[in-house]
């Protein structure tokens, strides 16, 4: 299928991409129609344009934490990770309307056939196929057409805006900016019964309000002020409305300027936030800036889990204010169609944004598709395949490619001699096309099955998000796959049994990115260590700083909680350092209960040693992330975020430095590949694997007991040649 796709450069490409894959809670729509938000879409293809010191200039704060970066991991850490947010494709647009082709389980209330209108960034891209979950679109009445209906989330976020400006009958409304989004809210205002004026740099444009309802209306450069007076009796607006987009703050001052004593100021365009503090405190103003189209929006559970809110406490949630707009335009109290000022087909996208960039008159701009066809999700080809690779070159499959994968793996992957990047499976399109072509991949799909039914692919490497990693791992276990998941292994007993079963029954081979064990520093550190007399103490310190609440790790059910999906990490090095699997678990927790916590984990290892994790979200980033802590038999090793490592022995100490920060990922795949290309046996034992993934479960279980909880390792084998 064909997508519009925008690089880091602002190029615009219309591009062949693999259709989406059906996802639970989904729905797979051909899209009909989409439409282009000018304000919102120009912004982004213009910051986009914009060279390296621009885009600084643009977002100081994503600076900074470059900066942070660099100081705490090293330049070239900080540049890796740069580069590969730079690099993730842009998929342009969010509201479009089509036809529901595919429905997901557990998605009620669409049928295959039913006409759809679709919303939000990332899911009503302009596509061909969008994947768009059941919270983000609402069936078209039979009243409205399917290009009228493509406005629906404009539409939304036009309603919303107005709801946070709680109008009231006959409330004296000002809009100013006067495109796409302003003339909507213009008749939306009318048809809650509001006296409407508006302002706009273009004087076709407030005509055009003025047909469509307003009462009153001056360009922008005239005595606006004056005339707002003059339209609400000396008394100001009740209610600002700004939507327009743009980097200055004019919008902002002229809204407090024309606003009443009291009055509500609703920022829904893209502006600058510089209010003017004298007005605002002398006229006592409500500033307000919508989060877009109204409760949900932002919220993983909401836009992608389907859990709704409950009408009581949350009555106009975006798919209501969805539904409503539809409504609207089926009752005829707003229309559409006389802001369409342009339509291209989807082929000409490049040509429709420069219009956009170049003709200010632009208001409504539509993209049109072909006519609906079955949505497949068939490979795309990146590059020529090899007909006859050399006996010892592994070919290398993977699932996701994320952040991590793409500015920690693959850099590395492809530089090892002897790996083929044969294909690449992703959950868009988008991201598949762009990094399959970037790092050199014969292929990308959506499909995961693809990967592990390839024959041409003797490794798969797993880096999804955790939930998907027990299944994913079973299954390509089963078709004789060497596999290399990322950590979490699994993120419950249940799943663990699932990548068991299949261990026990299938010939493929097993390791989990437990990667800091492969640290050059953290393989000195045993060297030292090895042969020295009696048990061990290892204290590892995560210092993580602030996590987001909505972080899909926090989720149980998807990241598996900051136990299962971090501290196994520090488990893992504590057994490495101690050749010692643990046998017990103790933990606390600051607010036991909640997913964003501290937790402190105590581990009693087979051999007598112990080791402690402290994992901790009350730091701050400008403190390194990780210090470890070892001493055994008269000697001392502490590493500081695998920059630095610091030794004490015999009266003596000694200081190893790097330059940047090394957790061991380079080593770790190259001794993957080795051990393929070799013959050989993986480098960790199955069981080491297992006992660490019990032990995160027991902190949990620690955690809710309140007690040591045994670990006990279930049968299974050592690592397979």
């Amino acid at each position: 299928m064909k997508q519009v796709l925008q690089d880091v450069t602002g190029t615009l490409r219309v591009v062949e991409v693999a259709a989406p894959a059906l996802r639970r809670g989904g729905v797979l729509v051909q899209t009909s129609h989409s439409v282009v938000s000018a304000g919102t879409e120009r912004q982004t293809i213009a910051l986009a344009r914009k060279n390296l010191i621009g885009k600084a200039l643009s977002r100081p704060d994503l600076v900074r934490q470059v900066l942070q970066k660099a100081r705490a991991e090293g330049v070239g850490e900080a540049a890796r990770q740069a580069q590969a947010r730079l690099a993730r494709p842009i998929p342009l647009g969010y509201s479009s309307a089509g036809i529901a082709a595919e429905i997901g389980p557990g998605v009620e209330g669409i049928r295959a056939g039913d006409r759809v209108a679709c919303s939000g960034l990332g899911f009503a891209s302009h596509a061909e196929v969008v994947s768009v979950p059941r919270n983000m679109l609402a069936v078209v009445p039979d009243e409205v057409s399917l290009e009228d209906a493509a406005f629906g989330g404009v539409g939304a976020i036009a309603l919303h805006g107005i709801r946070m400006g709680e109008v009231e009958l006959g409330s004296r409304a000002v809009v100013i900016g006067l495109g796409l989004l302003g003339l909507i809210t213009v008749q939306l205002l009318r048809a809650a019964g509001c006296h409407v004026f508006g302002t706009d740099l273009r004087e076709e444009k407030v005509k055009l309000a003025l047909d469509l309802g307003a009462e009153g209306g001056a360009v922008a450069g005239e005595d606006v002020a004056g005339a707002v007076r003059a339209f609400t009796a000396g008394h100001g607006a009740d209610v600002v409305l700004i939507a327009a987009s743009t980097s200055s703050a004019g919008p902002l001052a002229l809204a407090a300027e024309v606003a009443r004593d009291r009055a509500r100021v609703v920022a829904v365009g893209a502006i600058r936030l510089d209010a003017p503090r004298r007005t605002f405190y002398e006229k006592e103003l409500h500033l307000v800036v919508p989060r877009s189209s109204g409760p949900g929006i932002d919220d993983d559970r909401y836009e992608t889990k389907g859990v709704d809110y409950p009408i009581a406490y949350a009555r106009w949630t975006h798919a209501r204010n969805l539904d409503e707009f539809l409504r609207l335009l089926a009752e005829g109290k707003v229309s559409v169609s006389r802001l369409i000022t342009h339509r291209f087909p989807l082929a000409d996208a490049p040509r429709a944004y420069d219009t956009l960039a170049a003709d200010g008159s632009v208001i409504g701009l539509v993209f049109t598709y072909p006519a609906a066809r079955p949505p497949e999700a068939v490979p795309i080809r990146l590059a020529p395949s090899t007909a006859a690779p050399a006996r010892d070159v592994v070919g290398v499959g993977l699932i996701g490619a994320g952040l991590f994968a793409t500015g920690t793996l693959l850099p590395v992957l492809r530089a090892i001699p002897g790996v083929r990047l044969r294909g690449v499976a992703t959950a868009t399109g988008v991201t598949g096309r762009v990094q399959g072509e970037r790092f050199g991949f014969e292929y990308a799909t959506t499909e995961a099955r693809r990967i592990l039914d390839d024959d041409q692919i003797d490794a798969v490497i797993i880096a999804t998000r955790h939930d998907l990693h027990a299944s994913l791992t079973a299954e390509a276990l089963v078709r004789g796959k060497a596999v290399l998941v990322e950590k979490p292994l699994a993120i419950s007993p249940a799943d663990l049994e699932i990548v068991l079963n299949a261990w026990r029954r299938a010939p493929g081979r097993l390791m989990v990115g437990f990667n800091r064990r492969f640290a050059p520093l953290a393989v000195e550190a045993k060297r030292l260590l090895q042969g020295r007399a009696g048990p061990a103490l290892v204290h590892c310190r995560v210092n993580v700083g602030p996590l987001p609440s909505g972080s899909w790790l926090l989720d149980p059910e998807e990241g598996g909680g900051v136990a299962v999906g971090e501290m196994g990490h520090f488990i893992d090095l504590i057994q490495y350092f101690c050749d010692s699997r643990p046998i017990s678990v103790q933990a606390a927790a600051l607010r036991p209960g909640d997913p964003v916590t501290d937790i402190l984990a105590t581990i009693v290892l087979a051999d007598g040693s112990l080791g402690s994790v402290l994992y901790t979200v009350k730091g701050d980033k400008a403190l390194e992330r990780e210090r470890i802590e070892m001493f055994k038999g008269g000697t001392a090793c502490v590493i500081d975020n695998f920059r630095r490592l610091q030794t004490a022995q015999g009266g003596r100490t000694r200081t190893i430095r790097r330059g940047g920060v090394d957790r061991g990922h380079r080593a770790e795949l190259e001794a993957f590949i080795d051990a393929l290309r070799g013959g050989r046996r993986l480098p960790v034992d199955l069981n080491d694997y297992l006992a660490t993934t019990l032990a995160t479960f027991a902190i949990g279980e620690a955690l809710s007991a309140q007690t040591a909880v045994p670990i006990v390792l279930p049968a299974a084998d050592g690592p397979r040649t």
